[in-house]
């Protein structure tokens, strides 16, 4: 089995995280380590997984506003973890369907020591809350045009999708005109974060929920 070596920690990372950079630590070795063996990333991933993903989540750190985020498909916890790590002043919702993914991020959740995040096994059209999300965040899920009418449901009025897009961000925007009428989102944005600070910069769209 080739063994693939974690990069060195770039120096923005304590930037990014200040005083959570601890923490953000102590999962990029935990995903490093396990993350293969789990299915949760592919084996070229570990030699690039600070740049490639935890500053490609931790960038979008302040975007989100004090109050319950809900983060959908968290998958490894990208980027529902970071974002817990880097915003201990946001509580999240870690929304999973399968179980060997929860069963991940419940285990990081309290390995951390996260007071600020839950994990709820659930596909997102099935989410059931005791109240609504003032945000929701979702890295390479599906296209923007299939996530708003599973995710846009969850907000409260005024609520926003902060969602994490590829090169074809805006394209998305333009196939998704028929559901961002029906489901009256406003103020729709490409917001591009990291230039000249990441290796690879962040695309994230932007929406406001009425």
């Amino acid at each position: 089995m080739v063994t693939h070596t974690l990069e060195a920690e770039p120096a923005v990372a304590a930037d990014l995280f200040g005083g959570q950079i601890e923490g953000a630590r102590a999962f990029v070795a935990s995903l490093a380590a396990q993350g293969e063996e789990l299915g949760l990333i592919g084996p070229v991933e570990v030699p690039r997984l600070w740049s490639r993903h935890i500053l490609n989540c931790a960038i979008v750190a302040p975007l989100l506003r004090p109050g319950l985020v809900g983060d959908v498909g968290s998958g490894a916890g990208l980027p529902g973890l970071v974002l817990a790590i880097a915003r201990p002043d946001v509580t999240f919702v870690l929304i999973e369907p399968m179980e060997r993914r929860v069963a991940w991020l419940t285990g990081q959740v309290a390995a951390l020591g996260l007071t600020n995040a839950t994990v709820l096994r659930a596909r997102a059209e099935d989410v059931r809350l005791p109240g609504r999300l003032d945000q929701v965040t979702a890295r390479a899920v599906s296209a923007f045009r299939t996530l708003i009418p599973l995710t846009a449901p969850l907000l409260n009025p005024g609520g926003e999708l902060v969602l994490m897009k590829g090169t074809g961000a805006a394209a998305e925007v333009e196939a998704a005109a028929k559901a961002i009428r029906k489901f009256r989102l406003s103020n729709v944005e490409v917001i591009t974060l990291g230039e000249g600070v990441l290796q690879d910069v962040t695309r994230v769209i932007r929406a406001t929920v009425d």
